[in-house]
This record gives C-alpha cells, structure tokens and sequence, in this order.
C-alpha cells in the first residue's frame, strides 16, 4: 500500500505549462453526450416512480386497513353491527317480506367450540382475532338463526387464498362443516342446539380480515336429520323442511345484512360505490 510520500510524488515534479488552448470537442459529440445524459435520467425517473408510486405505497396502506378493520369487534357499537331490528323486503320465499329480532347476544370470544371440528381446522388457516354472534328470531317466533364474524388474524393475501380454497372446495356447502349455534337462555332461542341446525351459509371476505355466517332452525326445538346449505334451500323445487320453512332465505338474508353492514364500517367505505 503506498505511504504519504508515494501519494505526494516526487518533489521536484512540476506541470507542464500549458501553451496553448485545450482543443474544444466538436458540437455533435456535445449532443451526443446530452441525450445520453437526458435518456439515463428519464429511465432513473421512470424506475424511480414505480418504486416510490406503485406497489410499495399500497401495501402499507392496504396493510393499515386490515388492522383496522379488525379492531372493529370492539370499536364499533353492537346495535351497528347487529341490530336490534332487521327488516327484509322480498327477503322470503317467493319474494315475501321479512322481519328479524334480535334476541340474544353473546360476549365476545375466542373461536372454540364455534364450528364443527372440520370447520374449525379449515379457519384455522387465518386465526380467529375475535368471534362476535348474536341470535334472531322471525316475526313469528317459529325460526331462529344465530349470525356470526370471525374477525381473522390474517392479512389480505390469506383471506384471498381462504376464499379461492372454500369456493375450490366448496367447503361452505358441506354438511359436516357448520357454525353452531348461540342460544339465548330464557328467549325463544333457548332450544337452539347443533341437532336443531337446518340451514346455513358462509363468506369469506377479501377486503377485511372477517368470515360472516349464519345458521338458521326451527324454534321449538325439532331436530334436523337433512340440514341443507342455504344455497340449495333457496333453490326452486326445494322440498326439504328447511327449504319449505324459508330457514335458508333467513340464514341468507341476516348474513347478508350483517355483512352489509360491517362493509359499510371499513376503512374508506363513505367514498367507495355501493
């Protein structure tokens, strides 16, 4: 490595003098040498943009969003999420109205014993943040359904791949994985166990880390040996008890409201179309 005196040069060294004017380089190379400096800066501007505007910008932000959403189990009252009344135009079979109380809410929890144990395994996936469910009754008193909102723990690519895996697989049609019931003590709901489920339905959201379900039976209690999924009893031609009864239009129609109305509290909802 060479030291401070091979770095100074030899002390009797001197510069050339010089003697005449530096030779100016022609115009065209002058332009040639401009464009090339133009063009490598409107490429680095070009790269730059797509790194500091594109996807680098929406991910924290997408990311911020899902946390928020997912406090919402807490953030939000529970008469907005579920409320106490709902009403459903055309909601029943053959497009008749409907009406739903809330009779029974329960504390917020953890996911255990929600679903059936092959249900459970599939939501695992995501996590389970916070399970909130309350439990309606029809203007009748002759159905009850509980509804339900898994608030996952999953960002948005896991609910992505959740979805693409329950419709692949058609998880939310299978009779071995149901949500289960809330049954309110001393309400008309008070008889609604796993044997008394008749119908039921489940989405998966992609836009909020949240499952919304519903399952939906008869209130005084009878047992359900041909439980079939909303999907199937709001079909035409449906003979089954709970198709017959409009259990799968309730379960339907509550978890659609409920999910209505949870999409309206996202992040943003008050500017998107709806």
């Amino acid at each position: 490595m060479p030291g401070p005196a091979d770095l100074a040069g030899p002390p009797t060294f001197r510069l050339r003098p010089i003697t005449a004017e530096r030779r100016r380089p022609p115009v065209r190379t002058l332009l040639a040498v401009a464009c090339l400096v133009l063009g490598t800066g409107l490429l680095g501007g070009v790269g730059t943009g797509i790194w500091f505007t594109g996807d680098a910008d929406a991910e924290p932000a997408a990311e911020a969003d899902f946390d928020t959403s997912r406090e919402l189990w807490h953030n939000v009252p529970v008469d907005t999420l579920f409320p106490r009344e709902i009403t459903g135009k055309g909601a029943g079979p053959g497009g008749a109205d409907r009406a739903w109380t809330r009779v029974a809410v329960a504390p917020d929890s953890t996911c255990r014993n929600a679903f059936d144990p092959l249900l459970g395994k599939a939501l695992r996936a995501v996590g389970c943040e916070r399970l909130i469910r309350a439990t309606y009754a029809d203007e009748t008193s002759s159905s009850v359904t509980t509804v339900g909102v898994v608030f996952t723990e999953a960002d948005e690519e896991g609910m992505r791949k959740l979805r693409e895996r329950f419709a692949d697989e058609k998880l939310s049609e299978r009779g071995d994985l149901m949500p289960r019931t809330y049954p309110g003590r001393g309400t008309v709901s008070a008889d609604f166990g796993d044997a008394q489920r008749a119908s039921w339905t489940l989405g998966v959201l992609t836009e909020a880390p949240a499952v919304v379900y519903a399952v939906t039976g008869f209130a005084d209690g009878r047992t359900v040996s041909d439980p079939q999924p909303a999907a199937e009893a709001t079909a035409k031609d449906q003979t089954s008890a709970a198709a017959q009864a409009g259990l799968g239009h309730d379960a339907k129609s509550l978890a659609d409201r409920i999910e209505s109305g949870l999409r309206e509290q996202l992040p943003g909802a008050d500017t998107e179309d709806k």
